[in-house]
């Protein structure tokens, strides 16, 4: 069954949330109720007053404390799981057994391991199934990803990126907490570059990397560098500092014609060099940053388009996030985070 049949006749896509947190007041929520031929008509969150007062402050009919209870709703096309990773791989199942398409917040899972369950059986059940990697679609990417398309940086020749931010001083978070998160921060910032990069200049080649824990703060890594290759022969390098006093937060694309740069997770212009000329782009972030990868899945369970993030795609990034991390953790085959005891990177007090 294609996508566009699953929704055939339709004109408008019925979603549930399951997880209605901090994530979804802002940045994905809204979306699900601007985007054109879309609805928000329930949402899930354990606490039962504080689903009931999202559901009334975003004008959401019903609300559940139950996820099945929601994903059974017979008014509920579509689900968006927006709870942290280790549950993801769990409601995804459910939702494929109940024959429905599902969005998965990011990181896809906790390792690849539980991607590959996720993406079997939707397979299996011949049902879409989509991951919230928003940046495919925000205007500055596009932006980048149209000056690739028209060669204006000549032949690509080199990537490079680098995050610097003090996370050591945050407090504990699941984004620190191998369990919950499968991993440290770079699990949840580091996918939204490797992610992009697959986007604009297909998978990553020839993927190495290191982990290293350097404060002690916590168990998981608080520093990455990686090396890899694209389509085209481009060498790349990527580095995530996690105790760094200063902060950094900028992709660098260069070619023979050309240089672009600007932020990852930021709003600043973006910044396009070519042969001594240089000019600044205000290509801003919408008010809902997920709002317009939300309209591209709506418009592909409709019939009308498609939609670049998808659980293969995501797949793929968490293959690229397990070989980085794999000496640190040991290997990431299993689920390692019931033996951190065993982490070679693991600092010990």
């Amino acid at each position: 069954m294609s996508t566009s049949a699953f929704f055939a006749g339709r004109d408008v896509v019925r979603w549930g949330i399951i997880g209605c947190g901090d994530v979804t007041e802002v940045k994905s929520g809204p979306g699900f109720q601007k985007a054109t031929g879309s609805q928000l008509v329930a949402v899930m969150r354990r606490d039962a007053a504080k689903a009931a007062d999202y559901a009334k402050r975003h004008g959401v009919a019903r609300w559940y404390v139950d996820a099945d209870a929601l994903i059974a709703d017979p008014e509920v096309d579509a689900v968006y799981v927006a709870t942290l990773p280790d549950s993801h791989a769990d409601y995804a199942l459910r939702i494929a057994a109940a024959g429905k398409p599902a969005y998965i917040e990011k990181p896809m899972a906790r390792h690849t391991a539980e991607c590959d369950r996720m993406v079997a059986a939707f397979a299996a059940a011949k049902l879409p199934l989509f991951v919230a990697y928003y940046r495919r679609r925000l205007p500055r990417f596009l932006f980048l990803e149209e000056l690739l398309r028209e060669g204006k940086l000549g032949q690509l020749t080199g990537v490079h990126y680098r995050f610097a931010a003090p996370f050591h001083l945050s407090g504990d978070s699941w984004r620190v907490n191998a369990v919950s998160g499968g991993g440290g921060h770079f699990l949840d910032i580091g996918s939204h570059l490797l992610d992009l990069l697959d986007y604009l200049l297909g998978p990553l080649q020839n993927v190495k990397g290191r982990a290293t824990n350097l404060l002690g703060n916590y168990t998981v890594e608080d520093a990455v560098a990686m090396s890899f290759d694209v389509t085209g022969g481009a060498h790349g390098v990527a580095t995530w500092n996690f105790t760094s006093a200063a902060r950094d937060d900028t992709l660098r694309l260069t070619g023979t014609g050309g240089e672009v740069s600007c932020s990852l997770l930021g709003n600043e212009p973006v910044r396009l060099e070519i042969s001594g000329w240089v000019e600044s782009f205000e290509r801003p972030n919408p008010q809902h940053v997920a709002q317009p990868l939300i309209h591209s899945i709506v418009d592909e369970l409709l019939g009308r388009g498609m939609c670049p993030s998808t659980g293969e795609s995501a797949r793929r990034t968490s293959v690229v996030m397990d070989t980085v991390l794999a000496d640190y953790y040991g290997g990431r085959g299993d689920e390692f985070w019931t033996r951190a005891e065993t982490w070679p990177g693991r600092v010990r007090g």
